[in-house]
Formats: structure tokens, sequence, C-alpha cells
């Protein structure tokens, strides 16, 4: 009865659903002698399979993360957290607002690294859009609850995206005296990171987070299951090659 309800549930909600919405429907039409439309329902459902499986998502995301490792005694004099995400409207232990899982894996990773080096964090994010809150003052607060010292944080709330993460960061490294920033963000996200500051002629010391691969990945059968999570991996690495496409190009 387990494997029984973990092989039905992932077809009772999203993607799932969709996926066997889709074969159904083209089953039926192809029964129904209409075949050209049952044929297109079936391999759209087959499609959105593939793209909601793990190894797919895996195969997506290892050329961005494949020859990337975590420095084992990295050498910086700030860490520059690249923020990921927030929802400014909800509630939260100490105030409203909290990190989307993206940006909390990265702050948790800069936090760690912080009370290793006792050296300052500059969080970098701010408001992408005019409804919303920029997201580094609600990341700063998380910081100090977790035991970072107000003087040891840094906060830029004007970038809205990567490039200009690092042209911010690179105004605040030089106000302050800088030399060797150490990056912070997910492992996905460092290349184009890297790419970013570059064009705006600063090295930087990558300290990848939030892997999504593993060096030696072994897959069971539920990771064939349809997963909204899965889709997410895959969703993002194809923002990630439009992105690195884009700012090669633009900048």
């Amino acid at each position: 009865m387990f494997i029984l309800k973990k092989i039905v549930t992932p077809f009772l909600i999203p993607p799932g659903l969709f996926v066997g919405i889709f074969i159904i429907a083209g089953l039926w039409l192809i029964k129904r002698r209409k075949f050209k439309a049952g044929i297109f329902n079936v391999l759209i459902g087959i499609i959105l399979w593939l793209v909601c499986m793990a190894p797919v998502g895996e195969f997506m995301m290892k050329p961005l993360e494949g020859d990337l490792s975590v420095p084992q005694n990295p050498r910086g004099d700030v860490i520059i957290v690249l923020g990921g995400g927030a929802d400014d409207q909800v509630r939260d232990l100490s105030g409203d607002g909290f990190l989307m899982p993206e940006s909390l894996g990265r702050l948790v990773t800069a936090a760690r690294l912080q009370k290793m080096m006792k050296v300052p964090i500059i969080y970098s994010s701010g408001q992408v859009y005019p409804q919303r809150h920029a997201e580094a003052p609600i990341a700063k607060r998380i910081l100090v609850d977790i035991g970072i010292p107000h003087s040891k944080i840094i906060v830029e709330a004007q970038s809205r995206d990567t490039i200009e993460n690092a042209r911010y960061s690179k105004q605040l490294c030089r106000q302050f005296g800088f030399k060797t920033p150490i990056v912070v963000t997910s492992a996905y996200h460092m290349k184009r990171s890297i790419l970013s500051f570059q064009k705006v002629g600063m090295d930087v010391i990558p300290y990848p987070a939030n892997f999504r691969t593993a060096k030696h990945c072994r897959y069971y059968w539920d990771d064939f299951l349809p997963d909204i999570r899965a889709l997410e991996t895959v969703s993002a690495a194809m923002r990630e090659y439009i992105g690195l496409v884009f700012y090669q190009w633009v900048y």
C-alpha cells in the first residue's frame, strides 16, 4: 500500500496531474480514431513528464555545476552574498518577510563562512519590482537573528539582477577598502555571477552553495515519477543558460 501511494500521488497533483490528463486524453482521442490530435496530446504528456523527472533536471544542471567545488580554506576580506528572492509580506519570528529557499541556502552558507572567517558580509539584493520591498534588509534581520553582528553586515539594496549585484557590490568594496571578495551564490548561478563581476572589472573568489547535482548520482524508481522540484530544476537551468547568453552578448 505504501509503494502504491507513492506511485499514485504524483499523478494526483501538478505537474503529474497534467501529465496524466494529456496522456489519457490522447489515448481517448486515438480510440475515437482522432489520431493526429491523440498523438499530439500523448506527446505533450510525455514531454511534460520528461521535464518533471529528476534525471533530466540533473542532466540540465550538470554543465552549470560540474566543475565547481567548495573551497576548503578560502582567503578573503569580505563575503558578498547574491540574493535569490524573498517574500516580503509573510510573517516571521522577528518581523515581516522571509527569504525564498534559494536565498536562504545562500544566507546560511555565508553565515557559516562568516563564523569561520570573521569578515563582513555584503548582502546584495534590492527592490526588483516597485510594489515589493528589497530583499537585503530582510536578510540582514535574519543574519542578526542567527548571531551575525550588526557591524559585520552591509546591506546593498539597489540591485535588481546579477549584473547590478556586481556593479553595486564593487562600489561598496571600493568604499570600504575590500580587496579580496568571496562571492556566495547558488552553484548553478555561479558561472553567470563570475561573468558579471568580470564584466565590471572585478576578480572574485567563488564559493558555491545549494548544489543541486551530486558527483556520482544514483537514481531510484521514484526519481522517474513527475515531481515539481525536478520541473523547477529544469526551469532554473534553462533560465541560467538564457542568462549566460544574454549577459555574454549584451553587457
